[in-house]
C-alpha cells in the first residue's frame, strides 16, 4: 500500500461538512508491457474496451481557484475512486498553457508536462534541467552565452517562446525551480494563443500559488563540489479566504559538474484574497539574483590534427578536457537578475464565465565575461593531446595568445510591461455545446545593450601566458574592469497587442471541433547611439494566425485529434535590427499533427502519442543570390521537420510509477536557400541537409517503486542521438549519449524524509549545448542527499 504523502501542494481545506471520502482506488489490473507498447494500434483492446472513471479535478495549488469554488458551490457527492492529483504524481491531467485550465484531452496538440513531484525526484534546479526531461529538445550554445532551446529542430527564442504563468518571460537569465508548481511544454505553432514566436512550441513556467492551509516544506541539500542548498515552501491561512505563500532558496556550489560555480538566491511571496468568492485576487513578487561562473565553452577536438577533415577523421569528439575542469578566465563570470511583480483579478459570473486579468512590470539585468577557450596550435587532435597541450583564452593572435582579449561580454538590462485579460465560458447555442476562449493581451519591452570601452593602452589581460590542459584552475587571467566603462551600444523599444478567439464545438456526441483566430500588431524602434552607419530604425507588422482541431472522444479514457496551427517571427524578436532586417516582414510557420491520448489502468497511467509535420516556409535568408547588398532579407528558405512523439506517465501499479518522453524525428530537411546548388552558405545550412540540432532519437525515461512503506527507489535515462552544431560546420558532428540517474528514498516519518540521487552515475562526458566551434559539457557525476521537513 502506497505511505501517505504529505506534500505542501496537496494539503488542500477540508471537504466540506457531510461530504463522504473517497474510497481507495482498486489495485488496477496490471497489462502486459508488450502490450502497452502495442496499444497505440490496439485502443479498443485490453483494459481500454472499457470505460475508465474520469480522473478528478486536481488538487494542486495551481488549480486551487476551480477546486475551492466548487467545495463552496456543489452539493457533496459520494465518490468511489479518485485518481491521483497533478501535485502528488509525476501525472498530469490539466494544464494552463492553453491560456484557460484545461484537461490535457481537450488539447489537439503535443503537450508534456514536467511536474512538481518530477521536478523533486529527479533533482532538478533549473529550467534547462526540467527541459532534458521533454523529448525533442536541444540546446545551441549561442555567441552571448544565453541558452537558444532548439525543439523539433526550430528555436525557441528566449524573447518569444518561454512564459511565466501564460505570460511572456523574455529575456536571457539562467531560469530557476525553486518557486515551480510545473513547466509545460507545447509542441508546434502556437502564434493563435501567444502572438510573435512559437513556431517550435512555448515552455511555460507556472508558479506555486496560495491556498487556503496552513503547510510549511523546507528542503536542504548537500552535494558535490561542495554543493549547498536550502528552499522553503511556506503556505499561510491568513483568514476564510485569505492565504499567503512564500518560495525561497539560497544555493552554493564551487562546480556545477561543468566547470561553472553556483551562487544564487531567490524569494517568491504570493498573496492571494477572496478565494473561490466571485471576485479573487493574487498579488505576486518574484526576485531571482545570479552571481554564478559561466563555462562559455570547449573546442572540439579532431582524432588526427595532422589530416585533413574527413569521414575517418571527423571533428566534434569530445574527449580529452575534464568538464569539471575550468580552462577560462579567473575574472569571467555571469551574473544576473531578474525582479518582477504581478497583479491578477478573476472574476466569475453568475452563468459560469471567467473573467481573468493580469498586469506584470519586471526588470531584468545582465552582466556576462567570459571567455572562449580554443587549442593554440591548429593541428591539435586526439593523436597529440596530452596535458601538455596549450589553450588559450579567446583564440590566438599571429600563433600567440592575445594580451588585450577582453572576453565575450554581454551587459544588457530590460523593463517590461504586460497586460493580459482571458475570458472563457461553456454555453449552449445553436443547440451544440461550446467552450469559448478568447482575449486581449499588450506588451511593452524596453531593452538596453552595452559595450565596454578601454582606455586606449590599457593591457587587460594580466597574464596572457597559454594555459596547458594540466593547468586547469590555475587562477589567472584576471582583466581589470574597474578601468572598464560601460557604454550604450543598441536601444529598442517593442510595442505588440494581440486579440484572439477560440471556440471549442461538442457538434455530435463524442465529436469536438476547435476553431480559434488571433490579430497581432508589432512595432519595433531601434536606435544605436554609437553608429553612423545604421543609427535608428523602425518597423510596424501586423498579421494573423490561426489554429483548427478536430477531437474524437468514445470515452473517458480516449481522445484522438488532428489539428492545423501557425505561426510567426518578427525581424526585431531579438530585439535588434539591421538595415536588411528592418524592411522584412515576418517569416512564417505551421503545424500538422495528429495524435491520441489514453488512459489505462483505470484512468492511473496516461499516454500520449502524435505524428507531426512542421514547416517554415518563408525563412529569412541572409546570403544573396548574386553577393550583392541586400536591401531587405529574402524570405526564400524553407526547412522542415516529421516524426512521432510519445508521452507516458502516472502508474502501472499502486507501487510503481512511470514517466517517459521520446521523439522520432526521421524526415528533418532544409529544403530552400541561397545558393541552390548545395554548396555552403555564407551565414546558414546547405540545402539538402538535415538542420542542425536536430537529432533523430531525443527522450527520457523515468521510473519508481515503493519497496516498503518507508523505502522508495528510482532510475531514469537520459538520451540523444548524434547532431551537429548550428550552421552545420562541414566535419562537425556531436556524439549520441545516454546518462544515468538513480534515486533512493527513506521517508522517517510523514515529516522527515531523506532523499540520494546520484546523476550522471556513470560520469559519462557529453556534450550539452553546441555551437559552431565550441561545446557546454554537461554535469560529469553528482551525488546529493536531501533532508525534507514537512510541518
Amino acid at each position: 500500500m502506497l505511505r501517505k504523502k504529505h506534500r505542501i501542494a496537496s494539503r488542500r481545506p477540508a471537504a466540506p461538512a457531510g461530504s463522504v471520502p473517497p474510497a481507495a482506488s482498486p489495485a488496477p489490473r496490471l497489462l502486459p508491457l508488450g502490450a502497452l507498447a502495442a496499444g497505440f494500434g490496439l485502443l479498443q483492446a485490453s483494459a481500454l474496451a472499457q470505460t475508465a472513471p474520469k480522473p478528478a479535478a486536481p488538487a494542486s495549488a495551481a488549480s486551487a481557484p476551480a477546486a475551492e469554488k466548487k467545495e463552496a458551490t456543489l452539493t457533496p457527492i459520494s465518490v468511489k475512486a479518485k485518481a491521483e492529483t497533478d501535485a502528488t504524481s509525476v501525472r498530469a491531467t490539466t494544464s494552463t498553457i492553453g491560456k484557460g485550465n484545461q484537461e490535457l484531452r481537450d488539447i489537439p496538440q503535443s503537450v508534456t508536462v514536467v511536474t512538481e513531484k518530477l521536478i523533486e525526484d529527479r533533482r532538478v534546479d533549473t529550467l534547462k534541467e526540467a527541459l532534458h526531461n521533454t523529448a525533442g529538445v536541444t540546446f545551441m550554445a549561442a555567441e552571448g552565452g544565453e541558452e537558444d532551446i532548439r525543439l523539433r529542430g526550430f528555436s525557441l527564442t528566449a524573447s518569444g517562446d518561454i512564459y511565466i504563468d501564460g505570460m511572456r518571460d523574455p529575456a536571457f537569465y539562467e531560469r530557476d525551480t525553486f518557486s515551480y508548481d510545473r513547466v509545460e511544454l507545447l509542441r508546434g505553432s502556437a502564434s493563435m494563443l501567444f502572438g510573435r514566436g512559437s513556431t517550435g512550441g512555448v515552455v511555460n513556467q507556472v508558479n506555486k500559488v496560495p491556498f487556503l492551509n496552513d503547510a510549511t516544506e523546507v528542503d536542504f541539500t548537500v552535494g558535490s563540489h561542495s554543493y549547498m542548498r536550502l528552499t522553503g515552501d511556506f503556505n499561510i491561512k491568513l483568514g476564510e479566504k485569505t492565504a499567503l505563500r512564500l518560495n525561497v532558496m539560497k544555493t552554493d556550489a564551487d562546480n556545477n559538474g561543468a566547470g561553472s560555480k553556483i551562487d544564487k538566491q531567490g524569494i517568491a511571496p504570493t498573496l492571494r484574497f477572496g478565494i473561490g468568492t466571485n471576485d479573487e485576487f493574487t498579488v505576486g513578487f518574484y526576485a531571482l539574483e545570479n552571481n554564478n561562473g559561466i563555462n562559455y565553452g570547449l573546442p572540439y577536438v579532431r582524432r588526427n590534427g595532422a589530416l585533413p577533415l574527413s569521414a575517418d577523421n571527423p571533428a566534434g569528439l569530445i574527449e580529452g578536457l575534464d568538464p569539471k575542469s575550468y580552462y577560462g578566465a579567473a575574472s569571467d563570470y555571469n551574473h544576473g537578475s531578474a525582479t518582477y511583480g504581478t497583479f491578477n483579478h478573476v472574476h466569475r459570473f453568475g452563468d459560469g464565465g471567467t473573467l481573468k486579468t493580469a498586469v506584470r512590470h519586471g526588470t531584468y539585468d545582465r552582466d556576462q565575461r567570459a571567455s572562449t577557450i580554443r587549442f593554440m596550435a591548429a593541428d591539435t587532435g586526439l593523436n597529440n593531446l596530452s596535458d601538455a597541450t596549450r589553450l588559450v583564452r579567446g583564440g590566438p593572435q599571429n600563433g600567440a595568445p592575445n594580451p588585450n582579449y577582453a572576453g565575450n561580454n554581454k551587459v544588457q538590462d530590460m523593463e517590461v510591461t504586460y497586460v493580459q485579460s482571458d475570458y472563457s465560458n461553456r454555453y449552449t447555442g445553436f443547440g451544440l455545446k461550446h467552450e469559448l476562449l478568447t482575449g486581449i493581451d499588450l506588451a511593452r519591452e524596453e531593452f538596453h545593450n552595452y559595450t565596454l570601452a578601454t582606455p586606449a593602452g590599457t593591457t587587460l589581460n594580466k597574464n596572457a601566458t597559454p594555459i596547458t590542459i594540466g593547468s586547469a584552475n590555475d587562477g589567472r587571467g584576471w582583466v581589470d574592469e574597474s578601468v572598464r566603462s560601460k557604454v550604450p551600444n543598441r536601444e529598442f523599444v517593442a510595442k505588440a497587442i494581440g486579440v484572439y478567439a477560440q471556440d471549442l464545438v461538442e457538434v455530435a456526441p463524442g465529436w469536438k471541433v476547435l476553431a480559434g483566430l488571433r490579430w497581432d500588431r508589432f512595432d519595433g524602434d531601434y536606435r544605436s547611439p554609437t553608429s553612423t552607419t545604421f543609427p535608428q530604425a523602425s518597423r510596424s507588422d501586423s498579421l494573423w494566425s490561426h489554429r483548427v482541431g478536430v477531437l474524437y472522444q468514445p470515452n473517458d479514457a480516449m481522445s484522438f485529434y488532428a489539428s492545423h496551427g501557425t505561426s510567426f517571427n518578427t525581424s526585431g524578436e531579438l530585439y535588434n535590427y539591421d538595415a536588411p532586417g528592418s524592411n522584412t516582414p515576418p517569416e512564417k510557420s505551421r503545424n500538422i499533427e495528429i495524435g491520441a491520448k489514453l488512459d489505462w489502468f483505470g484512468g492511473n497511467l496516461s499516454t500520449r502519442v502524435s505524428a507531426f509535420h512542421s514547416t517554415k516556409y518563408n525563412e529569412r535568408n541572409r546570403d544573396s543570390p548574386s553577393g550583392e547588398p541586400l536591401e531587405d532579407y529574402l524570405l526564400s528558405g524553407k526547412r522542415h521537420a516529421a516524426g512521432l512523439e510519445i508521452d507516458l506517465a502516472g502508474r502501472i501499479t499502486p507501487a510503481w510509477e512511470v514517466y517517459g518522453s521520446y521523439a522520432w524525428i526521421p524526415v528533418a530537411k532544409i529544403d530552400a536557400g541561397n545558393p541552390l546548388d548545395g554548396t555552403t552558405l555564407t551565414q546558414g545550412e546547405n540545402v539538402g541537409a538535415r538542420p542542425s540540432l536536430t537529432p533523430r532519437h531525443s527522450g527520457t525515461i523515468w521510473t519508481t517503486y515503493q519497496v516498503t512503506p518507508q523505502w522508495r527507489i528510482g532510475g531514469g535515462l537520459n538520451a540523444r542521438s548524434s547532431q551537429t552544431p548550428n550552421r552545420n560546420p562541414v566535419g562537425i558532428v556531436v556524439p549520441r549519449y545516454v546518462t544515468g540517474d538513480l534515486l533512493a528514498e527513506y521517508t522517517v516519518s510523514d515529516a522527515v524524509s531523506f532523499k540520494l540521487n546520484v546523476n550522471n552515475v556513470t560520469n559519462k562526458l557529453y556534450a550539452d549545448s553546441l555551437y559552431t566551434g565550441h561545446y557546454i559539457p554537461g554535469a560529469g557525476r553528482m551525488v546529493y542527499l536531501t533532508m525534507t521537513g514537512r510541518f
